[in-house]
């Protein structure tokens, strides 16, 4: 921010911003209530209003009648000043959302898997920009209402090469130069983030990790993942790879091989992920006599039949257990998120099997409980992610 500190100018800075985060966070807004809620007189108020409007930042959007004396003007932030993309990148496809300033998603779309098979390993960018075109031309926008994008994969990029890692399953994903070439057809600055850190994001910021800077997210999918955050930030580790819980090595799984900066081919498998994945919750049903299509189905399937489903429950519980044992033991956390098709499916009653599997050991006990953020979560994340930081810029009035 320019400026000295305490100079008029970073001040009415400081109280521009303070006035906006407030109108994203309550909606539109009368200048009497905007002053109270910031504690600036109503003169204050009514110039910084005036300031806001004119650098079209703020627009009025009708008042307010029924009471006694004059309507009050209500003001809300312009939600036409930014917009940003978010994405999620995985084996189902390329799915894009484009959303204003204030939140709200105005289009999406999304690029199948089929054409990702065929094309990907060559032309990712062009893809990328196919489903964030699709999103926009949903919204009405042309590309130059974009100020951000933030994409979500799996794995994790490395922070000294820029390199993808943890995610052979996605081809085309793996060059040192694609967030450049990303950004260039773009047109916007590109941050490519895991997708399990993205879906911590959301938990804190609507979900059930609010309130909370040390938790563990355990994601529990067709891949399975965890995002470790402490004192409110991700922790990456040294190649990007903190939170790979998936490759963990665990008693009853085979060693996860192959290597983390495998492009190509299917997962190495081993691990974690062999025991509580959306694949290995069908195989673990199977074997008390459970057929689905889904995991979901499955542990839906075992909650309706007592005796036989109350084992397949007890079971992945004391598989989850284990995992977070691991991890618990290694980051004291004092929460730990429970997600994923696996963790969501199996509901509370899977969360208190896990709890009742932990309290016995001799380990810190932290919170358990499941994941409260409706519709996606790493897309969630990824708009959280992109609107945080496009209105550090765009509502900087310095």
């Amino acid at each position: 921010m320019a400026g000295i500190p305490g100079t008029p100018r970073v001040l009415r800075a400081m109280n521009d911003r303070a006035a906006l985060d407030l109108l994203i966070a309550h909606g539109p807004l009368t200048r009497t209530r905007l002053g109270e809620l910031t504690g600036l007189s109503k003169p204050t108020a009514s110039q910084l209003l005036g300031r806001l409007e004119a650098g079209g930042l703020v627009v009025t959007t009708g008042s307010v009648t029924g009471r006694p004396g004059p309507s009050a003007r209500l003001y809300e932030v312009n939600p036409a000043v930014a917009h940003v993309a978010a994405l999620v990148a995985d084996e189902n496809g390329i799915t894009a959302a484009v959303a204003d300033i204030t939140g709200r998603i105005a289009g999406e779309h999304h690029v199948e898997a089929d054409a990702l098979a065929e094309e990907v390993r060559t032309r990712t960018p062009a893809l990328v920009a196919e489903a964030v075109a699709g999103a926009l031309r949903g919204a009405g926008l042309g590309w130059d209402a974009l100020h951000r994008t933030v994409i979500g994969t799996p794995g994790a990029l490395d922070p000294r090469t820029g390199t993808l890692r943890y995610a052979p399953h996605l081809p085309g994903w793996h060059s040192r130069t694609l967030r450049a070439e990303l950004a260039e057809v773009l047109g916007t600055p590109v941050v490519i983030e895991n997708d399990v850190n993205l879906a911590a994001v959301a938990e804190q910021h609507g979900g059930a990790a609010q309130g909370f800077d040390d938790f563990v997210l355990l994601w529990a999918d067709e891949g399975v993942g965890a995002a470790i955050v402490l004192g409110g930030k991700p922790l990456r580790g040294a190649t990007g790879g903190a939170g790979e819980v998936g490759y963990m090595p665990l008693p009853g799984a085979p060693l996860a091989r192959g290597g983390p900066d495998a492009t190509i081919g299917p997962d190495g498998g081993g691990g974690f992920q062999m025991l509580v994945s959306s694949p290995a919750v069908l195989g673990l049903a199977r074997t008390y006599g459970i057929d689905a299509r889904t995991a979901a189905e499955a542990l839906a399937r075992a909650a309706a039949v007592p005796g036989t489903g109350d084992n397949v429950l007890t079971d992945l519980a004391r598989r989850i257990a284990l995992g977070l044992a691991a991890v618990v033991a290694v980051v004291d956390p004092e929460l730990v998120v429970l997600s994923g098709e696996v963790c969501r499916a199996g509901g509370e009653r899977l969360r208190e099997l896990v709890a009742a599997e932990m309290s016995g050991l001799a380990l810190p006990r932290p919170q358990l409980r499941l994941s409260t953020v409706d519709g996606a979560p790493i897309l969630n994340g990824a708009l959280r992610t992109a609107l945080a930081a496009t209105r550090d810029t765009v509502f900087d009035t310095a």
